[in-house]
């Protein structure tokens, strides 16, 4: 297939490069890095399977932290060094073609500030109805990354009082929240996004502090798109488009 050049839904009309059929952003990846708390002291980010980059290239617009994205696959880490050209932020993004774990074990404890990362939906098994093509399938499924292990790494990696931020599916609530008190991460914000009104959630983002006090917020809810289809303003305040 081939790369085509895409825009990113930021004020900015950052561009990005994908492949429809293997490598190109979702609501979700635009979501995570409008949603994730990003202050003024923030000085290290990173994003854990980052894709074609759109969650570092949106996090660069909204803070002038060093962004670091990992990413295994070999082609979407190509695509993600020439979004950052095609956007001239190759002196804030460094993008690393790595296994995550193996990246982790290398590293010191303890150097970023946020941490961010858009997993794996689905559990992989065996028997499990994958897509024909092993990008899509690492994308989708927990074959090469668990949630767990992406727990246990941002334990590591976080300073103290360092944020997590996930965007998963609202199924998944109570593994996240057992698997971040598990690691020292104390969950702190909730959002849910619904398709439309009288349907159930389908986007759940979780951010939590590593060693931080208990004290949970769930944010009012927010509809992503009208009976016509179209976003709804509380998505694009959200998203940061209705300036």
């Amino acid at each position: 297939m081939t790369e085509e050049i895409h825009y990113l839904l930021s004020p900015e009309q950052q561009k990005i490069v994908q492949k429809k059929d293997c490598f190109s952003f979702s609501l979700d990846s635009v979501l995570l890095p409008n949603f994730v708390t990003v202050h003024l002291r923030t000085k290290e980010i990173l994003d854990i399977g980052c894709g074609n980059a759109p969650i570092p290239l949106i996090l660069s617009e909204r803070t002038k932290a060093h962004i670091t994205g990992v990413e295994i696959q070999k082609e979407a880490y190509e695509m993600a060094k020439k979004s950052v050209k095609l956007n001239g932020k190759e002196n804030q993004i460094d993008l690393i073609h790595d296994d995550i774990r193996h990246y982790a074990e290398g590293i010191d404890h303890e150097i970023y500030d946020v941490i961010t990362c858009n997993p794996p939906y689905f559990s992989y098994q065996d028997s499990s109805i994958v897509s024909k093509t092993n990008e899509k399938t690492i994308a989708r499924h927990d074959k090469t990354l668990k949630l767990e292990d992406i727990l246990k790494i941002s334990r590591k990696l976080l300073k103290n009082n360092g944020i997590l931020a996930l965007v998963q599916r609202p199924e998944k609530l109570v593994d996240i929240i057992y698997l971040m008190r598990k690691n020292n991460i104390e969950p702190k914000r909730i959002l849910f996004i619904y398709p439309k009104k009288g349907r159930n959630a389908n986007i759940l983002l979780i951010e939590g502090t590593k060693n931080g006090k208990p004290g949970l917020k769930i944010l009012d809810p927010i509809y992503s798109h009208t009976e016509n289809n179209e976003y709804t303003e509380e998505l694009l305040k959200l998203l940061r488009m209705n300036g």
